[in-house]
């Protein structure tokens, strides 16, 4: 038990290495010396629990994937009004990747590895995707947004509203900026998606979001 442990402790120290180095480097820039001498570990430690730098970088994928899920639990209560949920999580996304290395690695690796899976094979977007999905069907159905919309068109607008923002802060080295740029986001997508009675409650729970990430 004890060996298991240390082994344990050995492969979550090498995940927050390479999380890091993926993260400031990028997956093509990384090596794996690079990620040794970040974890602190041995070569033959490293390749104990990951045969290749793509392995690896899947590992971190599903990882922060794990993180990122942790986070939103509470937004997949049922009795969390859907569209609520949808714009919290966005924050939270903001959040982790500004806040939580193994998250933003994630992020990052999802494009840079080229096909969105982590070491399960999961397609991490299409997970996502139809989380998405599920909050906008389920926030037409409480009156929350239009109901001549299609959630699946907004659920994938949802995504790509949380993924450009992202790319774009990451593009531009300002991820201290993603929180706030996901409210003016929200405050211009709003009154195309929800009842123009509910606009103003919406743009303030936005709002509300974003203060809780800037003091």
């Amino acid at each position: 038990m004890a060996r298991q442990a240390r082994a344990e402790i050995t492969r979550d120290s090498v995940l927050a290495g390479a999380a890091d180095v993926f993260l400031r480097l990028g997956y093509a820039n990384a090596s794996l010396s690079e990620i040794i001498a970040q974890s602190n570990v041995t070569k033959g430690a490293l390749y104990f629990h990951f045969g290749s730098k793509e392995e690896l970088a899947r590992a971190v994928v599903d990882q922060g994937n794990e993180r990122l899920i942790g986070s939103c639990q509470g937004f997949f209560d049922a009795r969390v009004p859907a569209l609520e949920a949808g714009i919290g999580i966005t924050y939270v996304v903001a959040d982790l990747s500004m806040n939580d290395p193994m998250v933003g690695a994630m992020l990052k690796l999802t494009h840079q590895i080229g096909d969105y899976r982590g070491a399960q094979g999961d397609n991490i977007t299409k997970t996502w995707g139809e989380t998405y999905r599920l909050l906008s069907e389920r926030a037409i159905a409480q009156g929350d947004l239009l109901p001549d919309l299609d959630p699946d068109v907004v659920g994938v607008l949802l995504q790509e509203l949380t993924a450009g923002v992202h790319i774009v802060a990451v593009g531009t080295e300002s991820m201290d900026q993603m929180a706030a740029r996901m409210e003016r986001a929200w405050y211009f997508l709003l009154p195309s998606l929800v009842p123009p009675e509910k606009l103003s409650y919406f743009r303030e729970f936005a709002a509300r979001r974003l203060r809780r990430y800037i003091v």
